[in-house]
């Protein structure tokens, strides 16, 4: 949903469709490296045997692939975070795009001069300017989603549904989904990780977009922008419809 100076927004390929094979999803005619990095891309941290499963692929292939995207510095890998108890034996591996990887798959591009730019406003004008800037930023895609989602009544999480449409259509890649806590919007892409990294009041402005949208108060648990594989916001569940537009804080969760 950010969208900085100079910084075109660049749509994925293709975007998972509900009950559809992943790897029809992501195009049975790209090269397998280009299909596994579309999964990284929509997906997030995948382990090499989840990568194997949803490509058709056997364990040796899918280890090739990633050992030649490891050495080429397209992804990395980490311990796979366990919730709870955890059994014997060393964790799973996964395996995340790094920003190199982002840039060559044509889908996380970035531009120096926004991030320039705002060194430039906050300089001159403080913190205030810049989230002035991050506001205005947004206000348009604001209003495209908020026009696409008409119709999608008042409950949360039927507007995070719908909010989670008309992101796809600009080129997002999102989901929504129903956990026990309330439900979840997930963003595969990021089109200025990198500005918003240095500049969280850009994350800012977007989750407080999503909290007008949605109508009520959110929580964003992790982002792209500071090194997680997937933006995420949590709407809670809650007896009786909140107050719509309330201010959040950025919430980063340990990867």
């Amino acid at each position: 949903m950010k969208k900085a100076a100079g910084v075109s927004v660049h749509r994925p390929a293709t975007v998972p469709v509900a009950g559809q094979p992943a790897s029809d999803a992501v195009g049975a005619d790209l090269p397998t490296r280009e299909r596994v990095t579309q999964l990284l891309l929509e997906q997030g941290a995948t382990t090499a045997a989840q990568l194997g499963s949803a490509l058709g692929l056997s364990p040796a292939a899918i280890r090739r692939h990633l050992d030649a995207m490891l050495a080429d510095g397209d992804v990395v890998a980490r311990e796979q975070t366990v919730r709870g108890h955890r059994g014997r034996g060393r964790p799973a591996k996964v395996f995340v795009l790094t920003d190199a990887g982002r840039v060559r798959c044509g889908t996380h591009h970035y531009d120096n001069m926004a991030t320039a730019a705002l060194r430039w406003i906050a300089r001159n004008g403080g913190s205030e300017a810049v989230e002035a800037f991050a506001a205005e930023q947004v206000s348009a895609l604001e209003a495209r989603c908020r026009s696409a989602m008409e119709d999608a009544g008042d409950d949360p999480l039927a507007r995070a549904e719908a909010l989670a449409g008309a992101l796809t259509a600009e080129g997002y890649a999102a989901n929504a989904s129903t956990i026990a806590s309330g439900g979840q919007l997930c963003q595969h892409h990021c089109p200025v990780a990198h500005v918003a990294a240095e500049f969280p009041q850009l994350c800012e402005a977007e989750t407080e977009v999503i909290s007008r949208l949605v109508g009520t108060h959110v929580q964003r648990l992790a982002t792209i922008a500071h090194g997680d594989g997937v933006c995420t916001t949590h709407i809670p569940a809650q007896p009786g419809r909140a107050q719509s537009g309330k201010t959040v804080t950025t919430v980063r969760t340990d990867k």
